[in-house]
């Protein structure tokens, strides 16, 4: 070593650069990496795995899935706001590709995640390799080529010097909040050990600015304009509200110029439930409230949201002839969808500058008293729902309720997949911006427990309550493990409905009866449907024995009285502690006028199918394009 270069390793190399990197937003300033997670092979250990160990302030966490790390890293990155995150190393093969499931939940929520998996040797004489896929037609694939398509960047690292050049490139990527997303490099295990004399420089601190981009001038104009035209706006926040650290200044614009708001997945939360604006979830998933005001509005003001069919019920949901789009979006892409008028720029800068527009305007009274009559309606409609106790085991709705209300005010629930994410939409009353972590942008089965972790790590004073159904928790448990060995306390009820409920229910809907959707033993030579009944044979699993093997804390409930008491218990614990508790597969939450286009068959010999298709037919006919 002299005065100008080291010589290290690519991975020694890799590990130093990322404990150098810094972001700022709004004069605050922090480290972006809170270290990595990993499970180390063949492909990663004498690499990565040796640097890690030589650098003990860059910590280590051990992992079980590689799949669930990127999980972790996902959720850490949400509560941050996307200003942290983790990065995430694995070795070549089944390690590597595990993590593409993760990686595709990351870019499509724009979460940043670093992914760091081992490769095939760079120097080709001892191939094929073990896990080594064999492509014949180019000795420059592997099977990490699989993560081109779910990453925001792609490189694999073939000379130690090309760290040089790539770890800025990724570092811009993932600090910034149009491209953020899984950024992929891809590391030959020959080359991770090879030594290089890197430029000190390298290695000094560095800081990426995180913008408060601004939208062009003439176009905000025309916005206010809009506005002020328009008799019936309705804001549909999403989760750019809370990535942009919006939601005050959304509030404050929703009060004084009197518009309603509904909210996506990703936005629930960017009001408080009870402010009167707030219409609640919007779109298939949604409230009566916000359906009833999308269906009449001339006019969307889109804040951070993608559109997707969830919040557009499937392009139903905007029925006025005239409506039209404004959408305030960092990104290009989202923002010019739907033929709107595209303010590209940071949420929260963009709402400043329209409030300053918009000074002196208010939608009319009318107008105003329809959305607190549609608020409290919505509310009390709540209320039914969490009231409503069903025997001999208690529902969805209820139990949701009394989670919610039990629950310390300041707590994060987190939920992915099932029915869960559809109820908690429209039950769940968020009383902060991260109250309510619902992935949903991939709705990936597995996230519940591996997402509460790395929410729980992002947040450790706040309690952490992971929902998780039987579906989900046999996919994907074994980082309780990892919460326990760490010290990270959750919180987890488990929903055991004997099945796959949010899918049975959308089988019954197609006219299919629940076809491969219960958890039981075939009978005559096919799975059970529905119209079985309880004339079954289920499954015994036991979920409380499962969990307690892992070395959680488990409470098992039969009754709603039982979980409320659980619950209780449960926020005494000193590690994580999972409450089991039946319900039923059956009682569902109303719909609420909204739909979700899944197409049922054209042709069938069940006269079930054909009916739901005829209803298909007439819905489909309300989809809608914008020009």
């Amino acid at each position: 070593m002299d005065d100008k270069t080291c010589t290290l390793t690519m991975a020694q190399a890799l590990i130093g650069y990322l404990k150098h990197q810094f972001v700022e937003r709004d004069g605050v300033r922090q480290p972006f990496f809170a270290g990595c997670f990993g499970i180390f092979g063949h492909g990663n250990v004498a690499g990565i795995g040796q640097a890690l160990q030589q650098n003990p302030d860059f910590r280590y966490y051990q992992c079980r899935n590689e799949q669930a790390q990127v999980h972790i890293a996902a959720a850490y990155a949400k509560v941050k706001n996307r200003l942290q995150t983790f990065a995430c190393t694995s070795s070549i093969g089944p390690g590597a590709t595990n993590m593409v499931t993760g990686a595709a939940l990351a870019t499509i929520n724009h979460l940043p995640v670093l992914l760091l998996p081992g490769d095939i040797f760079a120097r080709r004489n001892v191939a094929p390799v073990l896990q080594q896929l064999e492509y014949p037609a180019s000795q420059d694939y592997s099977v990490n080529d699989c993560f081109k398509p779910v990453s925001k960047y792609w490189d694999r690292i073939n000379r130690p010097d090309q760290l040089l050049t790539a770890l800025p490139e990724a570092l811009r990527v993932l600090t910034s909040p149009a491209e953020a997303g899984a950024v992929t490099l891809a590391l030959p295990q020959d080359v991770q050990t090879e030594a290089f004399p890197y430029p000190q420089t390298f290695f000094k601190d560095h800081t990426w600015f995180v913008p408060r981009n601004r939208p062009d001038s003439q176009a905000l104009a025309t916005a206010a304009q809009w506005i002020r035209s328009s008799r019936q706006p309705l804001i549909v926040a999403g989760g750019g509200v809370i990535y942009s650290e919006a939601c005050d200044v959304l509030k404050a614009l929703a009060e004084q110029a009197g518009i309603a708001v509904g909210e996506t997945m990703a936005g629930k939360g960017s009001l408080p439930f009870d402010c009167v604006f707030n219409a609640g979830a919007v779109g298939a998933t949604g409230t009566l409230a916000a359906n009833q005001l999308a269906r009449e509005t001339d006019l969307v003001i889109g804040i951070g949201t993608r559109y997707t069919d969830f919040t557009t019920s499937s392009m139903t949901a905007f029925q006025n002839p005239d409506v039209h789009f404004i959408n305030i979006n960092v990104c290009e892409f989202d923002a010019g969808k739907h033929a709107g008028l595209a303010l590209i720029g940071d949420a929260k800068a963009t709402l400043e500058e329209l409030a300053g527009l918009l000074q002196g305007y208010a939608t009319a009274e009318a107008y105003r008293s329809q959305v607190k009559t549609l608020h409290d309606a919505w509310d009390a409609e709540v209320q039914r729902i969490y009231d409503l106790h069903s025997t001999p085991l208690p529902n969805q709705g209820e139990l949701i309720g009394i989670l919610n209300e039990q629950s310390a005010p300041d707590a994060i629930m987190v939920n992915a997949a099932g029915s869960m994410p559809g109820d908690l939409h429209k039950l769940w009353r968020a009383r902060h911006p991260k109250n309510f972590h619902m992935e949903y942008g991939y709705s990936c089965m597995g996230y519940e427990i591996a997402g509460g972790l790395g929410a729980k790590m992002a947040a450790p004073e706040k309690d952490v309550y992971v929902i998780v159904g039987d579906g989900s928790y046999l996919m994907l448990s074994s980082d309780l493990a990892t919460s326990i060995q760490e010290g990270y306390k959750l919180i987890v009820t488990l929903y055991d409905n004997s099945g796959f409920k949010s899918i049975g229910s959308l089988s019954r809907s197609l006219g299919q009866d629940g076809f491969g959707t219960r958890f039981a033993y075939p009978q005559g030579g096919k799975l059970p449907t529905d119209s079985d009944g309880e004339n079954v044979r289920p499954l015994e699993i036991d979920f409380a024995a499962n969990a307690r093997s892992l070395g959680a804390i488990v409470f098992e409930c039969h009754t709603a009285e039982d979980y409320s008491k659980a619950l209780k218990e449960a926020s005494s614990t000193d590690c994580t502690t999972v409450i089991v508790v039946r319900n039923d597969r059956y009682i569902s939450v109303p719909g609420y006028e909204s739909w979700w286009d899944v197409a049922v068959a054209e042709v069938s010999d069940m006269p079930e199918v054909r009916a739901a298709r005829k209803k298909w037919e007439a819905m489909r006919k309300k989809e809608r394009y914008f020009f």
